[in-house]
Parts: C-alpha cells; structure tokens; sequence
C-alpha cells in the first residue's frame, strides 16, 4: 500500500536509507524533514513495515510547478517485487491532482534510464563535460564563497532562465551540504561557477558567465587562489561556453503529467547529487 509518510515513519525511512545510500542518519533526517519536507516523502508498505521510500521535493521549470524525486529506494529484502515503480505512480498521480506539470529525477545509475523509460520518464537536462588548461593571469579579480543561496538564485534566473530551481530554503539545503564537501564559488560580475579542488584541478560542477572570456578569468581567479592549472567543467549541452569542447552525457529525466513543453534547452544542476 502507498501513501504519504507520516512523521512515525521517519525511523524506516532512515534505516531503508542508510541501506540504500550509506548516508548517516542526520542526512536523511534533513531530507525528509526540510528538503523534502512535510507532505512530500511518499512510502510504500510490503509486510506490514515501509519497504520503500520517495521524496518528492518541490520545483519550478519555466514558471510551471513540479516535483524532483530524490532518494528513491526500496529495502533490499524486498527489491524486485514492483514496489517503487506502484509507489512511483502513486506519488505522480498524487501531485498531479495537487497541480504539478511535471516531475524530474537524477538516475542513480546508467542501468535505471531503462527502467524509468518503460514508465514513461524521458532523458533530460544532458551535460557536456570537457577538460581544459587554465591560463595564469595575476590580473584575474574574483570574489570567494561570498554569495549565498538566494543570490545563487538569482543568478542561475539571470543566466539560465529555463533551470530546473529549488526556493531559497531548500536551495539552502543544498549549499550546506556542497560547502560541507569542501565547495568554492568563485564569482564576480559577469559570471559565477563552483568548484571542488583536488590535486591541481578544478572539478568546475556548474560555471556561467557573459562569455567564454568571462568564464575563463573565474577560472583564471581560482587558479591563483589554489594553484590548480587544470579544470574539469561540466555544463549543459544547451551552453554557450566552450562550444565544440567535451562530450554530451545523460543526466536527467522527466515525466509530463499534464501537457508537455518544450524543454529542449533546460538545464538541471544542485539538486543534492553531488
């Protein structure tokens, strides 16, 4: 049987969780407390005991209303018994009925796209990775980890309209977490990106700019500030910036659950994946 969690199953949950994910508990007590929030985790019964687990946390793509499910898991003892795909429609019938236009995912694995194709997901969001040198410039004048999640939000409205975005509190979730893994948002008035530096390169997670001029001086900038003289950038398929570089990968997924819309540049990024 599926339904909407109540507090009362917060103990399962973490523990079908922490089975699944690794996660310590304080995390996924997060999740279902504030990043998903009340009213908005889903699980389904097998046995008499939560065997599965869903968190539909709210989101926006191009002003219409939606739903991102994370931490999509089912007890190991119980796997191949069609629990998450009926818990999944009953999620997605639930929020259709509250409004949603749509829902989105992150596929844990490659093997998964399949699995939510035959449901009716379609691939979305595409990412183009690429791995570039970064120029030494003395001269390169950038700011650190001096903006926060609602200016974050702002900025991704300026330079990626159509973005798949979380609100301010949640978005706050996530900076957390990114910052608690060692994040850099290197940003100054033509662009931003955030970055994790680790023996010399910059592992660039989402970087815009006005240009590929301006996206090469905030690399520039970090470059001086950590030393690291290589980058590893992924950006959606649908940016401008270093156009002809990398190669296109699969990403996200999305469901319509009213009339579909075009989509075809939008873009999905820090969405807790990280």
């Amino acid at each position: 049987m599926a339904r909407k969690a109540t507090l009362q199953d917060l103990e399962r949950y973490q523990l079908i969780w922490a089975e699944a994910f690794g996660d310590p508990a304080e995390f996924s007590k997060m999740v279902f407390e504030k990043f998903a929030g009340p009213g908005n985790v889903y699980v389904e019964e097998a046995e008499g005991r939560v065997a599965a687990i869903l968190s539909a946390v709210p989101c926006t793509l191009k002003g219409r209303k939606g739903f991102y499910f994370y931490g999509l898991a089912t007890e190991k003892s119980q796997q191949g018994k069609g629990l998450m795909k009926s818990l999944m429609a009953f999620a997605e019938n639930a929020l259709h009925t509250e409004g949603a236009e749509f829902v989105c995912l992150i596929p844990a694995s490659e093997s998964l796209f399949g699995f939510y194709e035959k449901q009716g997901w379609q691939r979305a969001f595409a990412l183009r990775s690429l791995t570039r040198p970064i120029k030494k410039n003395l001269w390169a004048q950038a700011e650190f980890d001096s903006c926060t999640a609602g200016q974050l939000l702002e900025l991704r409205k300026q330079y990626s309209p159509d973005s798949v975005l979380l609100d301010k509190n949640r978005m706050i979730q996530v900076l957390t977490n990114l910052y608690s893994g060692g994040i850099t948002v290197v940003s100054n008035k033509d662009g931003y990106a955030l970055y994790f530096e680790k023996d010399g390169v910059l592992d660039v997670i989402e970087i815009f700019a006005e240009g590929e001029r301006a996206a090469e001086k905030l690399l520039e900038a970090a470059r001086e500030k950590v030393g690291a003289e290589t980058a590893r950038i992924t950006v959606g398929t649908g940016s401008v910036l270093f156009l002809g570089e990398g190669k296109p990968q699969d990403y996200g997924m999305i469901k319509f659950l009213g009339q579909p819309f075009d989509i075809f540049e939008c873009y999905m990024r820090l969405m807790l994946d990280n």
